[in-house]
């Protein structure tokens, strides 16, 4: 067990104010804005503890939403994208409002359905420099950018790379019911070859990602 200041003692768990919830250390949470008009910031739980009164502090470890990063909101960045930051602190355990589960980029992408609770990360951010890990990742389609979860693509049976459908003249609704898609790099004369193919989206994450 840590040490911890005199009159200070940790505990394995906290239950959240007014529900059944335990929080450990380790679990994500959602910890209470000032801004009652802005969403709950996201957090991970480094430690808790509490005081020869009984007060509980948490020490937490803060995700950040793409809009509060230096760089801002970003075309790849998805709905539920969080960064986690080096950025430390030490909240009362009273702002905590409820559970949340941050996954991998790789296990986000395989949910069956994602709740309001599910989040992805796939960067850690640096709150003071604004510089991120890893500073690079795998782009894809014409406009070089990284997979978004949240957008549909087509991939092309030549080359194998996938496309957003309006970087290839077409809507959602034309990529959603073709049944062959060569690019303009793959097209041939021969119109069969012409003709396109659509993948699910389940299956286009797992190719990308690998196993």
């Amino acid at each position: 067990m840590a040490k911890t200041r005199p009159g200070k003692k940790d505990l394995e768990s906290y239950t959240i104010k007014g529900t059944n919830k335990i929080v450990k250390v380790g679990d994500c949470v959602f910890m209470r804005n000032s801004d009652a008009d802005r969403p709950p910031y996201v957090a991970r739980v480094e430690k808790i503890e509490a005081d020869n009164r009984n007060n509980v502090k948490v020490h937490v470890r803060w995700y950040y939403r793409p809009e509060e990063s230096i760089g801002g909101r970003r075309q790849f960045h998805g709905a539920k994208e969080l960064f986690l930051s080096d950025h430390y602190d030490i909240q009362s355990a009273h702002t905590i409002e409820g559970k949340c589960t941050v996954h991998t980029f790789k296990n986000y992408t395989k949910l069956d359905n994602v709740g309001s609770e599910d989040y992805f990360c796939r960067f850690e951010y640096k709150a003071v420099s604004g510089g991120f890990t890893p500073d690079r990742v795998a782009v894809y389609c014409k406009c070089e950018m990284p997979y978004n979860p949240d957008d549909l693509m087509v991939q092309c049976e030549g080359c194998k790379d996938w496309f957003h459908p309006s970087c290839v003249d077409m809507t959602i609704e034309q990529a959603k019911k073709v049944e062959r898609f060569f690019c303009s790099d793959c097209s041939s004369e021969d119109d069969e070859k012409k003709s396109r193919n659509f993948h699910p989206v389940s299956l286009h994450v797992e190719n990308k990602l690998g196993s």
